[in-house]
Order: C-alpha cells, then sequence, then structure tokens
C-alpha cells in the first residue's frame, strides 16, 4: 500500500452525507488548503520519529459506538493527506529538475526511510476497520467501493515486499533520469527529444528525416541501460507477485489496481476489436496522408507534416500563452473549469515548458491538503501540447469536483474513469479552441489531428498492453526474447500504409519511450476503455452539449464511491469492451472525422 496521493476535504458530518448529497454539490474553485484538526497545523514530514506517534494513536484509540469510528476514519484521512502531500511535493520537485540531487535524496528517502515503515501500519488500520463492530452500520451505498479495497489491500499486503516496494519506488524514477538527459543538436542548437518534435512538422522531408534519426540514435545510446533498468523491475515486480501467493505480477497487479469489473481476457478481447473495427481507419488515414503529401511511400518522419507552403501549427508561443489559452477556451466550454485553472496558477501550480533535465511526459497530480492539483508537461508550441493540456486540464477538473468528499479514500476513483474526465476534454474542447487558432483553416487542421488522434491511439494502446501481458507472464525472458516478441506484437498492430523498412533497429527499442511500462506498470489499457467512454460522452455533446457536461461532472463527482460500472453509467455511459460496441464508436468517430475534413 502506497500513500494515496488524492486530494481530500475535511467534514464534520459524515453521518448524515450521502450519495444524493454529492451528486447535488455545486462545484467550486475556490479551495483553501484545509485546516488541520488532528495533526498540529505547524506540522512537517521530517523523519519517521516524528511521524509515527499520529499512527500509533490511531492505532490504540479506542472505538466505541459509530460517531467514534466515523471521527477516526476523519482523523485518518486527515493524516493520509499530510502524508500525501509530502510525498507529492517531493515527486514534483524531482520529475521538475532531474539533476537536483538533492531533490533526488528527499525524494528517495521518503521511499526508503519514511514509507516502508508506515505500512505496516497501513496495514493494522485497514484491519482495526474491517474488524470494527460499527463498520457495518456505515452507510454501505457510501462506502461499499472503500471497503472492498480495504479488504483486497489486507488480502495483498506482505511484510515481504515492504522493502522491495521501497526499492522499486526509488528505481522507477531512473527512468526519467535517464529520458530527462536525452538532448539532440539541430541546426547548431540543441534540443530536447520533447523539443526536437516539432522539427516533425516541417515542411523539408529532408530536415523531418534528419531529426528523425537523430531522436532514434539518441534514444539508442541508451537502449542497453534502459534494458538493464526494465529487467531490475521486472524481477522486484514478479518477487512481489511471488511473495502475495500469486503465479506472475500481471494477475497480482489486476487485483492491486482494483480491476473488479473486467478481467485479463476482457483486455484480449479489446486488442482483437483493436485490429479488426480500428486498424482498417487507421490505415483510411494514412493512406489520406500520403496522397495529401504527395508521397509515394509514407515515412514514419511524414505522419505529423503537411504538404509543402503549409506552415506547421503553432497554437502558443510559450508556457504562459498556453494556459492563458487554455483558460479562455474553457471559459467558453464551462467557466468553472476555467475557474479551476485560474486557481491553480494562483498557487503556482503548473510547469509546462520542455527543458533539459525534466522528466518526460505529464501529469495532473491531486494535492491532498492544497486541493488545487498541479499539472506538469514538456510543451514545445506543438499542436499535441494543445491536447496534452486539455487532457491534464481534465484530470485537474476531476481533482476540484471529487474535492468535497468528505475523506481521502472517497476520491480513490478508478483510473478507467479518471482518463475519461482527461480523454472527454479533448473532445469537448475542440469547438472552443479559436482560443489558440486565428483562422477557421487551422482549426480545421486542429480538429482534424485530433480526431485522427483519438482513432490511431487505440493500436499503440492495445500494443502496450498486450506486450506487458508477455512481459509478466514470461518474467524471466532474455534482451533478444523481449525485442522478439515486442516486434511481433508491434507489427500485429502496425499499419501496412507507413514505409518503416530499414528502420528495424529503431523499431526494436520503440518501447522504451513509453514510460508507463518502467514507472506505472499495467497502466495503459485504462487509456482505451476510457477513450470510449470519451466518444460516448462527446456522442451525447454533439446531441446535447449542457446534458453531456452535467453528466460528465455528476460522474466525477462521485469520485471512487461507485463501482465502475456505476460511474460510467452516472455519465450516461456504457461499461462495454465487445467489438460491437467499439464498431459502432468507430464508426461515429469516422463520420465526424469525415464531416470536419469536409468544411
Amino acid at each position: 500500500m502506497f500513500v494515496k496521493i488524492r486530494p481530500i476535504h475535511r467534514s464534520a458530518h459524515t453521518d448524515t452525507l450521502n450519495l444524493r448529497q454529492i451528486e447535488n454539490m455545486n462545484p467550486t474553485a475556490a479551495i483553501e488548503k484545509i485546516k488541520r484538526s488532528f495533526v498540529p497545523a505547524d506540522f512537517v514530514v521530517t523523519d519517521w520519529a516524528h511521524l509515527e506517534p499520529f499512527f500509533k494513536t490511531l492505532v490504540e484509540r479506542p472505538i466505541n459506538s459509530k460517531a467514534d469510528l466515523e471521527q477516526w476514519l476523519q482523523d485518518m484521512s486527515e493524516l493520509e493527506a499530510v502524508v500525501s502531500e509530502d510525498a507529492c511535493w517531493r515527486q514534483i520537485r524531482m520529475t521538475c529538475d532531474t539533476t537536483n540531487k538533492a531533490l533526488e535524496e528527499a525524494f528517495a528517502y521518503f521511499c526508503m526511510e519514511i514509507q516502508p515503515k508506515l505500512q505496516p501500519y497501513a496495514d493494522t488500520l485497514n484491519k482495526k476497520l474491517i474488524e470494527c463492530t460499527y463498520t457495518a452500520e456505515l452507510d454501505q451505498n457510501l462506502y461499499h467501493t472503500y471497503l472492498r479495497s480495504v479488504k483486497k489491500s489486507i488480502e495483498l499486503f506482505r511484510e515481504a515486499n515492504i522493502p522491495i516496494q521501497a526499492e522499486l519506488s526509488v528505481l522507477q524514477q531512473q527512468y526519467g533520469a535517464i529520458a530527462g538527459k536525452m538532448t539532440i543538436e539541430v541546426n547548431g542548437e540543441e534540443f530536447t527529444l520533447q523539443q526536437a518534435g516539432k522539427f516533425l512538422e516541417n515542411e523539408d522531408r529532408n530536415l523531418r528525416e534528419e531529426v528523425y534519426r537523430k531522436i532514434q540514435d539518441r534514444r539508442l545510446q541508451d537502449a542497453t541501460a534502459m534494458h538493464e533498468l526494465y529487467s531490475s523491475l521486472i524481477a522486484k515486480r514478479q518477487q512481489i507477485a511471488v511473495n502475495a501467493g500469486f503465479e506472475n505480477y500481471r494477475d497480482y497487479k489486476f487485483k492491486e489496481l482494483g480491476r473488479f469489473d473486467y478481467t485479463k481476457e476482457d483486455c484480449f478481447q479489446f486488442h482483437e476489436a483493436v485490429k479488426q473495427h480500428v486498424l482498417p481507419l487507421v490505415n483510411d488515414i494514412y493512406n489520406k496522408k500520403k496522397e495529401k503529401l504527395g508521397l509515394a511511400t509514407l515515412r514514419p518522419w511524414d505522419t505529423e507534416a503537411e504538404p509543402a507552403g503549409t506552415k506547421p501549427l503553432k497554437p502558443f508561443t510559450d508556457g504562459n500563452d498556453l494556459y492563458e489559452k487554455s483558460v479562455k477556451c474553457f471559459e467558453q466550454l464551462n467557466p468553472f473549469f476555467a475557474d479551476c485553472l485560474r486557481k491553480m496558477k494562483e498557487l503556482d501550480h503548473f510547469d509546462l515548458e520542455s527543458r533539459k533535465g525534466k522528466a518526460p511526459g505529464g501529469y495532473n497530480c491531486p494535492l491532498a491538503e492544497s486541493g488545487a492539483p498541479f499539472i506538469f508537461m514538456n510543451a514545445a508550441s506543438q499542436m499535441s501540447d494543445v491536447t496534452t493540456m486539455v487532457h491534464e486540464g481534465g484530470h485537474a477538473i476531476h481533482s476540484f469536483l471529487a474535492h468535497p468528499l468528505p475523506l481521502s479514500a472517497f476520491k480513490e476513483y478508478p483510473m478507467e474513469i479518471a482518463e475519461v474526465a482527461s480523454m472527454a476534454m479533448e473532445l469537448f474542447s475542440m469547438d472552443y479552441w479559436h482560443s489558440f487558432f486565428d483562422n477557421e483553416e487551422e482549426l480545421k487542421r486542429a480538429k482534424e489531428h485530433q480526431l485522427e488522434r483519438t482513432i490511431t491511439i487505440f493500436p499503440w494502446i492495445a500494443i502496450i498492453d498486450k506486450f506487458q501481458h508477455w512481459v509478466y507472464e514470461n518474467p524471466n525472458h532474455t534482451f533478444d526474447e523481449r525485442t522478439e516478441n515486442w516486434v511481433s506484437i508491434l507489427n500485429e498492430f502496425s499499419t501496412d500504409a507507413i514505409d518503416y523498412s530499414g528502420l528495424d533497429h529503431y523499431r526494436a527499442i520503440g518501447w522504451q519511450r513509453q514510460l508507463h511500462l518502467f514507472e506505472v506498470p499495467f497502466y495503459y489499457i485504462e487509456y482505451g476503455i476510457a477513450q470510449l467512454g470519451a466518444i460516448g460522452l462527446w456522442m451525447q455533446f454533439k446531441h446535447d452539449k449542457d446534458k453531456a457536461l452535467e453528466n460528465y461532472m455528476k460522474a466525477l463527482s462521485l469520485g471512487g464511491t461507485k463501482t465502475l460500472p456505476e460511474l460510467y453509467s452516472a455519465a450516461g455511459l456504457e461499461f462495454n469492451l465487445t467489438p460491437d460496441y467499439i464498431k459502432r464508436l468507430m464508426e461515429f468517430t469516422k463520420k465526424e472525422l469525415s464531416i470536419v475534413i469536409s468544411q
């Protein structure tokens, strides 16, 4: 069990709160740092010696009534918020500057010296809750998913796994340290790989190929280091699974992630549906791209390009411009959404621009005590950065909407609904992208890019997910076996429209650019499941904007107090991974893409 990184709101009336009240809460971006009542206001997490007494108090406190239990839950929630926000800031600061050893050491200290010591207490507190006589008197409509998760944590807990999990917390951060140092030189200037991506949109095909090869060659320099890091992670994860009585880490992780509502077989069904109903659309998109560019063959450095004479989209100039334009976009969609971004800006909870030494990727990190989350990304003035910003903005809205829930445990919403929050925001916001683009032609190109990405992301999701199933079903594989199976899976879902000849050495390490494999294993199929939900909400939005936004906000405000199918139902969606359902959503997306292209 890791300290949960979720926002929390204290309430003195947990006993009277019910789901109807949650659904009727008025959202507000006016979040203030929560006042403490159990932990002293001036307490700062420094070491275990000063933190342990709070855990001891909770373990030893008698619970003689339902009211005692509710107060105990609130105090435990507050303590969790204090510790989780401290852990979050350590990780945020480290990812913002991977070259700062002091920041790295502060994060490692938490993982190695604090986290391992609080885990046994967390298990003891979980057992105390489940064994308490008064737990049965709690509103099961509100507490069902929380108590289900607590029981799962008890079943998985093993003392022997504590040091391994601590080592993993530190080890998996090495990915960001390695990737954060990767730069290339273009026209005499140094660029991070994220910054260099803008050259792949340039009309000069020779320049595109040159930059593409430089990026891939730079990745090749650290290919062995990435292989070795991944092997170390796999070995430790497999040991955790074996210690907990599982045959492999995949089966252990499914349970740890709380995948109560779908199985590995459902994932396999999703993979096949992508091949059957999505890959043909991907082929069509890239064949049209080839025709549009007037090329005999489409190469991987051509996929983001426009015909000669068409300048790449440049939707913003720098991080502040990206923020300002995102606020204008969100303001038109729903003023509450814009207010959330403004509150985050007020708290300095953004780090948006790419730079050397910064970890790759992007994330929204909820902050338990502050309430308002932190958005981290690597913007380089590209169209894809707009998508990332509104995506992470959707996550931020989720954090704000879940904030009024009285216990941090209620904010443990499944990732499959968390990604609906972000991916639906990508689609909702498209009609308001005028803030980024000066004319209708640029807006049309941006929408076309977004809808193509909505479709083309599915094969990559299937590839990464299927690869992870193989990796952890075969944890003792060699580097060569890993490469062989990666390439096989990659080819299985690759489009015939792109010519990869002569690039096999690059494709063989393509998995190494996906940070999820290193830092958050098995967290990827959620993007595919959520994209289906996002498209479903977008269908509602095209029919009735107000109703769609109402369903969206209602579902997100429930946090994790309902099961995954129930959360989808609250959003007016089906939780459905069948090929027929996926086919229906793909046909809708294809139709909308055709409408945009014909405008």
